[in-house]
């Protein structure tokens, strides 16, 4: 049983832009999922089904197994195990300091407030911005903002994350250093989810991809497998990444034995290649 799924969702924006059209979704335990498309596919607007943001015109939304309900108690109940971070951090950031935002979502969890200090300190430390705790929210950077968008999250403990764009505006730097926060969530028991249009960075995070184009799926599967498919990549409008096309070719030339597992790094990438530069 998938610990959050969408089932036949359709979701039809005013002038009759159909954003989700009939679209199905699994969420594993503990598996890291990318949703992979173009700009302009859904991502966002399934994201924002699966935290209980957007109701469908049609289709359900299960947790556990259950279908989720829209009443008030059940959006409070479904938010404290799916967390949302939008893609521009600026809509989920209000309060004057960086402590006091954080401190909102376990506030609202009903939480006293020495259990409400406790979490939003390790949040912060989580993230890597203690030091920003005193610092109001509109004097922080743009990767800052992010950080603590995501902390506010953390800070109420949901079993899921998602993410949309996690890493856009992000430079080299920013970006590896978030991804790098995000193992370290993952270890600590959060199912991440997270919406890209970028192929490589999904082929080298992801455990699953869900191909998305048009507001459907067209295929969900393991990352290396299902991007391996260029014909489903092209109807994606999307490329298949460098790195696997390298680890294929090497398996063709016979370098990678047919079970040996593809690059999925650039360090495993320069491995391959010093193979390849001796034989």
């Amino acid at each position: 049983m998938s610990l959050l799924e969408a089932r036949a969702l359709v979701h039809v924006y005013p002038g009759n832009v159909r954003a989700l059209d009939g679209l199905d979704l699994r969420i594993e335990r503990g598996r890291r999922l990318v949703i992979l498309g173009s700009n302009g596919a859904g991502k966002s607007t399934m994201l924002l089904h699966l935290n209980g943001t957007l109701r469908p015109h049609s289709g359900e939304v299960l947790l556990d197994g259950q279908r989720t309900a829209y009443d008030s108690g059940s959006l409070t109940a479904w938010r404290r195990r799916v967390g949302l971070v939008l893609q521009n951090a600026d809509d989920q950031l209000f309060a004057p300091s960086v402590a006091e935002d954080v401190s909102f979502g376990p506030f609202n969890l009903g939480l006293s407030e020495p259990e409400t200090r406790q979490r939003v300190a390790a949040a912060l430390a989580a993230m890597h911005i203690s030091h920003l705790a005193d610092r109001a929210t509109h004097m922080l950077s743009g990767g800052q903002k992010r950080r603590v968008a995501i902390a506010g999250l953390v800070a109420m403990q949901p079993e899921v994350l998602l993410l949309d764009e996690p890493t856009a505006g992000l430079d080299y730097e920013g970006t590896e250093d978030l991804l790098g926060v995000l193992e370290g969530l993952e270890r600590s028991g959060t199912t991440l989810v997270f919406s890209t249009h970028d192929v490589e960075l999904a082929y080298r995070f992801a455990d699953e991809v869900a191909v998305f184009e048009g507001g459907k799926i067209l295929a969900q599967g393991p990352v290396t497998t299902t991007l391996a498919d260029s014909d489903l990549v092209r109807r994606a409008k999307l490329d298949t990444p460098f790195l696997l096309k390298l680890g294929l070719r090497a398996r063709e030339l016979g370098l990678l034995k047919p079970g040996e597992a593809l690059p999925r790094s650039p360090a495993a990438a320069l491995r391959l290649l010093d193979l390849m530069a001796v034989k």
